[in-house]
Order: C-alpha cells, then sequence, then structure tokens
C-alpha cells in the first residue's frame, strides 16, 4: 500500500468523486470504470453509464487538466445494437489502448449476453466514430485490455475467463489479426486462503511499458462474510515474453477507504480501468470505479511506482524465483 519510504503510493484527489450522475446531461443511475487515454491535449475517459433500467452505455467525457470542466457528448460511443446480439444486456468496463500500428484506439469491452459477458473489440481513432470488430472471447470472460505491440507478429490479450470450478484468474491469448484467439494461457493466478487477491482476480488498465518490462495493474476480490472486497495490485511482465510473470505485489496499492468506495450500489470497491501516464510531471494518473457508482482519480509519482514495482518479489509464472530478471535504469 505504500512506497518504500513508507508513504501511499497512491493519492486521491480532492475533487473525488471527479464525476457522479448528477454531473451528466442525461438521467443515469451510476457512472464508472473508465478507460482512460490522452487525446489531442485532452483527457478523455470512457465513462460505463448505468441507466435507470440497469443497462449500461459507453459514454465519451472529455477534460483540459483530466480532473475537472469535463465535457460530456450527449450520444453514448457504444451503446447496445440489435445488429450485436452478444450486446443486448450492455456494454460495460472498456479499456482503451492505442495501436500505433493501425493508429487508431482499440477498445477491449464487456458485452452482455443473454448467455453471460463476453470480450468485444472496436476501433476508434477520435472517440467520435466507432467500428466494432465484434466477439473475440465467449462467455464467460471479462477484464480485457491488449498489449500495444506485436509479439513474434502477433497480438497480445489479457483476460479473464469464469471457470466452472475453482478460481478465476487471469490469462494472456495470442493473435495474428485482432479476430482470431489462440494460444491461451494462464498468466497470474488467484492466491488462495487469506490472502487480498485470493479466489478471484482480474486485469484493470493495460499494460504499460517501464523500464524492465510490463506494468500490470490487477483487481482482487476477497470474499468476506458481508461481500467481496475489491482491492488491486502490481505485477510486472517480461518485456519480450508477456506470459512470463518477473514480480508480482504481496499487498495491495489502494483498496476502499473513502466513503465513495464504502458505500454504494456495490459497497467497498475500487475498480480501475484506465490509466495515464506522463513522463515529462512524473506522473501516473489512475482512473477508477467507487463503489459501481462513480468515478474517482487517484494520482502517483511515477518514479515512486517504478521503485514500488522494484522491490516486489521475484516471481517466475507466480511462483517465487531466485533469479531476478529485471534491470533496473
Amino acid at each position: 500500500m505504500t512506497d518504500p519510504g513508507g508513504e501511499p503510493l497512491f493519492v486521491r484527489v480532492p475533487a473525488n468523486p471527479i464525476i457522479a450522475p448528477d454531473d451528466l446531461p442525461y438521467p443515469a443511475n451510476a457512472v464508472f470504470n473508465p478507460g482512460a487515454a490522452s487525446v489531442d491535449g485532452d483527457t478523455v475517459l470512457l465513462l460505463r453509464v448505468e441507466d435507470r433500467r440497469g443497462i449500461s452505455s459507453l459514454y465519451v467525457a472529455r477534460s483540459e487538466d483530466g480532473i475537472s470542466n469535463w465535457r460530456f457528448d450527449e450520444k453514448p460511443l457504444l451503446a447496445p445494437d440489435p445488429a450485436h446480439p452478444e450486446e443486448v444486456w450492455g456494454c460495460e468496463d472498456p479499456r482503451l489502448t492505442w495501436l500505433a500500428e493501425h493508429e487508431e484506439w482499440a477498445i477491449t469491452y464487456t458485452a452482455y449476453s443473454s448467455r453471460g459477458p463476453l470480450v468485444s473489440l472496436a476501433m476508434t481513432r477520435d472517440f467520435r466514430e466507432v467500428r466494432r470488430l465484434g466477439p473475440v472471447m465467449p462467455p464467460e470472460d471479462k477484464d480485457a485490455a491488449l498489449l500495444p505491440i506485436r509479439f513474434d507478429g502477433r497480438w497480445a490479450m489479457i483476460h479473464r475467463p469464469a471457470p466452472i470450478r475453482g478460481g478465476a484468474h487471469m490469462w494472456i491469448s495470442f493473435s495474428p489479426d485482432l479476430r482470431h484467439w489462440g494460444d491461451h494461457t494462464m498468466l497470474i493466478e488467484a492466491r488462495d486462503g487469506a490472502w487480498w487477491d485470493a479466489g478471484k482476480i482480474g486485469l484493470g488498465p493495460p499494460p504499460v511499458l517501464v523500464p524492465g518490462g510490463w506494468l500490470v495493474m490487477y483487481h482482487g476480490a476477497h470474499m468476506t462474510a458481508s461481500g467481496p472486497i475489491y482491492r488491486v495490485g502490481m505485477a510486472l511482465l517480461d518485456r519480450e515474453d508477456p506470459t512470463v510473470v518477473l514480480r508480482r505485489s504481496d499487498e495491495w496499492v489502494l483498496g476502499p477507504a473513502a466513503s465513495y468506495e464504502r458505500v454504494g450500489d456495490v459497497s467497498q470497491v475500487v475498480f480501475p480501468d484506465g490509466w495515464i501516464v506522463d513522463e515529462e510531471r512524473d506522473r501516473l494518473m489512475l482512473y477508477y470505479g467507487a463503489a459501481d457508482s462513480v468515478t474517482a482519480l487517484a494520482t502517483a509519482r511515477l518514479t515512486d511506482v517504478l521503485r514500488y514495482v522494484a522491490a516486489m518479489p521475484t516471481r517466475l509464472h507466480g511462483r517465487a524465483s531466485d533469479v531476478d530478471r529485471v534491470v533496473w535504469r
């Protein structure tokens, strides 16, 4: 939860929650779990907005400082479409990855079908127009994001299928064309017992390249007598082979503590889907859903995050190893 110096790693901004349902120019029950991107000098959030039927759509909001004075599009970028039955119960929890090869943003999102949630993919250049590529994983699967480059000619996607039995773990899969996916490999396994990330985990924001590898944030749902508590921790994947887990935090780095995180439609939840890394300002801005009701922001110094990751236990495929493969420059 703290950096090696003992200070909190992520600090909530005083303006939290930065977006609530009453801020929107349309009626809504909740606004949460946004993807995040930096586009033409603006911070762009792709918000999950749940209407008063209980159905979610994805709306765009823009801000110059990423905190205040949000400009909201009145119509959704992605909403349930009769031509796409996989979305009949909603579009949820987007993650945004810039694919330089395509000069487009890839949107991975949970399409909620009548047979359960699945992973769908869409593309956009400007968050004003979008084209769907359709489902890429069958039900039940969610918490997905692409890595921004190919590995040996193939794209990589982290996702979280729901097993019929046992824990819910994070997997990685590969594709030559963003449509056909295979080589499914378990990436990070949910721990057992009393751990904060025992039983059920899932990816947070899309992985970002840092010195030493791919920085990953993931959530863990710890079951208690009064229900789950959603907290987030970190991991580091090998730069050349993202199936290799180099490091994994033992502690969570952000958990529900503020009132807007503890009480809501689903209490005791922090659920990040987007972050923006600003190397020039040494800042990481983490956007997250709080209690499945509102959108909040926590910030960290990027150098502190990197120092924290460098101090995390060394792991290979989630198991302790005597080999330290990370070189920090």
